[in-house]
């Protein structure tokens, strides 16, 4: 019986190199405004329609919730006798979007919290969404869409994907608004996704090109905006020309390293000092063989299994790259390259020139 133990690189590694210099983005993309923003709402409710793939007849909160929700309907039934497998109790979410009005139609996410084993096919009962402050601002309902399928037989089952887990889309009615009284207001709050105290600076002189002193940076993340006074009885056209704005973000130095897939992202800003990095490739191969001992004929011997192990090590000879200061991120992967290393080579290489102090930015491991 042979066992190797082989190392498989799979080349999924991506370099992203960026140009020498940015581009143009609109403020719109980097930030928001502040308050503005969706609201989640959640709600329990029951999936019915199931051919006999959910909850088991022992899990009480969906026998209860069947029991309640049929004597609203004038059937009484003891909740203790009910056995039923083509319901299945699920946990309702949504996004409440900004300035969503009555009437509105939004998608629902559905997740099955017992233990029901698929809610393909099923139709969600009417269920009433709620926001954190325990309002009903909408109502779900509707037939579900799930992205796999679960088979079984006597001996065997098959699952694609999450059975349990499914979508409705449009299945969510808006029925309450919330207000945004102070979208109206003489002061515009933008708040930066990234905060960064150079962009803050940088929104804020754009701004101030087009409308004179009226922004200013209060810190990194946040930039107060004065509503200019012939623009105060329209303020979506305010907002809606400061989001056009477009400005030269500034992004900070960084290698974001994803390890179990062998992925490497590199920014634009890298600074490297001058350093010289040599890398070999270790390859262990372990081969086993069991070998039978077997006596002579009428011997008093034992028949006897022994393991044959042969380990062969080899190391490949390493190749000296020497990478010069202020080198851009081409020259970099050019180097890399030319040492004729392997995806998950370059993630050790530049978590060592890291820790030789050699590299000039942040290093991310995800």
């Amino acid at each position: 019986m042979v066992s190797t133990l082989a190392v498989l690189v799979l080349y999924v590694g991506i370099i992203m190199c960026m140009p020498e210099t940015s581009m143009a983005a609109r403020i719109k993309d980097l930030a928001y405004i502040n308050g503005v923003r969706s609201n989640q709402l959640v709600g329990y409710g029951l999936v019915v329609g199931l051919k006999g793939t959910g909850d088991k007849s022992n899990t009480i909160f969906t026998n209860q919730s069947l029991a309640n929700m049929l004597e609203k309907m004038g059937v009484r039934v003891d909740p203790t006798k009910t056995k039923v497998n083509n319901i299945a109790a699920v946990i309702v979410t949504a996004d409440l979007p900004a300035f969503g009005k009555v009437g509105n139609r939004i998608d629902a996410s559905v997740s099955s919290i017992g233990d029901a084993k698929s809610l393909e096919g099923g139709v969600l009962l009417l269920t009433p969404l709620r926001g954190a402050d325990g309002e009903v601002y909408a109502m779900a309902q509707g037939s579900m869409v799930v992205g796999g399928y679960l088979a079984s037989g006597a001996g065997a089952t098959v699952q694609k994907n999450h059975p349990t887990v499914g979508r409705i889309p449009n299945g969510v009615t808006i029925e309450r608004e919330i207000s945004y009284d102070d979208f109206r207001s003489d002061l515009v709050v933008i708040s930066l996704r990234n905060p960064d105290f150079t962009n803050a600076r940088r929104v804020a002189e754009k701004i101030n090109e087009t409308f004179q002193n009226a922004a200013r940076p209060k810190d990194g993340g946040t930039i107060d905006v004065k509503t200019p006074d012939d623009l105060k009885s329209d303020p979506v056209k305010f907002i809606s020309m400061i989001e056009n704005l477009e400005i030269k973000p500034s992004s900070l130095a960084r290698i974001v390293v994803d390890e179990k897939t062998g992925t490497v992202v590199i920014g634009e800003n890298l600074v490297i000092s001058t350093v010289a990095v040599s890398h070999g490739n270790i390859s262990v191969q372990v081969k086993e063989e069991e070998k039978v001992s077997q006596p002579m004929p009428f011997g008093r011997g034992r028949t006897v299994v022994t393991p044959d192990t042969k380990v062969r090590v080899e190391e490949e000879k390493g190749r000296w790259v020497v990478m010069k200061e202020g080198i851009t991120i081409k020259e970099l992967v050019s180097a890399l390259n030319a040492s004729g290393v392997s995806t998950r080579d370059v993630i050790t290489i530049i978590q060592t020139i890291k820790a030789a102090g050699a590299l000039h930015a942040e290093l991310e491991v995800i």
